[in-house]
């Protein structure tokens, strides 16, 4: 069990960084929660491959600066759509 979870820990690091992922997109790809993604890579890949983990600490901390953004764009597309409709 312990060598699954170590490789769905470097899987889902290697997936954050190539695709510029969010942890909500990572945690559906990989049909997990968006807690056991975080738990993965802030604590146990850390353990495993520092490197790595770095590297897609990164990613998830630009995704977490940009979050306000996307949740703004989003809004305002959910209330063009519904004046269009209207």
């Amino acid at each position: 069990m312990k060598g699954y979870i170590e490789e769905r820990a470097i899987n889902i690091a290697n997936y954050i960084i190539e695709e510029n992922a969010t942890v909500r997109q990572t945690a559906k790809k990989f049909g997990i929660s968006k807690s056991t993604v975080h738990k993965d890579v802030t604590e146990r890949l850390v353990q495993i491959n520092p490197t790595l983990a770095a590297q897609a600490r990164k990613v998830l901390d630009v995704n977490k600066s940009e979050r306000h953004i996307r949740g703004g764009l989003a809004t305002r597309e959910k209330y063009l759509h519904q004046k269009g409709a209207v």
